[in-house]
């Protein structure tokens, strides 16, 4: 079904389908650690029917209708550095979303929203020799020609526009988006990365209620830093906070 990307230097050259699967990323992560997959492999899949979100949460997608794959990289960095694939493919993400249509934002670190509703989950993982990564992958699942869901915050490029999308076609799009925002990274322009993701985040700078394991209270989004850790800015001053430690109340 899925054909290798012309338009791409080295990502989805490797592209293996698999038409049922529990989750792409565990299915890349095991094949990774045996050492055989090339920087760029793409595994996908019609069917993942035990996908995984971040804070734990499962990734449910109607077969046959939506992307979801993972790609292996390989970015020699520190595993105290990994923050920046984060920024690298949520843009790449929002990229191309923003070439089927409107009002796109990152909700941190790295849900892809469209009009405050969720078209797309990434979950980036990671495998570690000490403080060294070995290799990252980075799912992706992409709510392309689905129209009925479960959440009334999500949505889909098909309930968006109106439009019934080639999911290879689309895929091709994606990839070569990944790819470019990849290339930008290896070229030394994180400071541009990093300053296109905080143009880019959702809410930023906006008053709005937060809850923590502790407590609610209002703030605003003041940024987020080079470890991927969310500052809010409230009454009582700046605050830090790790993945699990925060959300919006709205959406809890």
């Amino acid at each position: 079904m899925y054909k290798i990307p012309a338009n791409t230097l080295f990502v989805g050259k490797n592209l293996v389908f698999v038409p049922d699967c529990h989750s792409t990323n565990s299915l890349a992560m095991d094949l990774g650690q045996r050492g055989s997959m090339a920087q760029g492999t793409v595994i996908i899949t019609d069917n993942q029917y035990s996908g995984r979100g971040q804070r734990g949460n499962r990734w449910i997608s109607e077969p046959g209708k939506n992307l979801t794959f993972s790609v292996l990289l390989k970015p020699d960095i520190r595993a105290d550095q990994q923050f920046i694939l984060t920024q690298v493919v949520a843009l790449a993400v929002a990229d191309y979303v923003k070439t089927k249509t409107t009002g796109i934002k990152i909700k941190w670190p790295n849900d892809i929203l469209v009009s405050d509703k969720k078209i797309c989950g990434i979950l980036i993982e990671s495998s570690l020799t000490g403080a060294v990564v070995q290799f990252v992958i980075a799912g992706a699942g992409i709510n392309v020609n689905q129209t009925v869901f479960q959440n009334p915050r999500a949505t889909s490029l098909k309930v968006e526009t109106n439009i019934e999308y080639n999911l290879n076609n689309e895929l091709h799009e994606l990839l070569g988006a990944l790819e470019a925002r990849y290339l930008q990274w290896r070229e030394g322009n994180v400071d541009k990365l990093q300053q296109e993701y905080h143009q880019n985040l959702y809410r930023l700078g906006e008053q709005h209620e937060f809850k923590t394991q502790q407590s609610r209270f209002r703030g605003a989004i003041d940024s987020v830093d080079a470890n991927g850790r969310l500052r809010v800015k409230s009454d009582t001053g700046m605050h830090t906070f790790d993945l699990k430690e925060i959300s919006f109340a709205d959406w809890a």
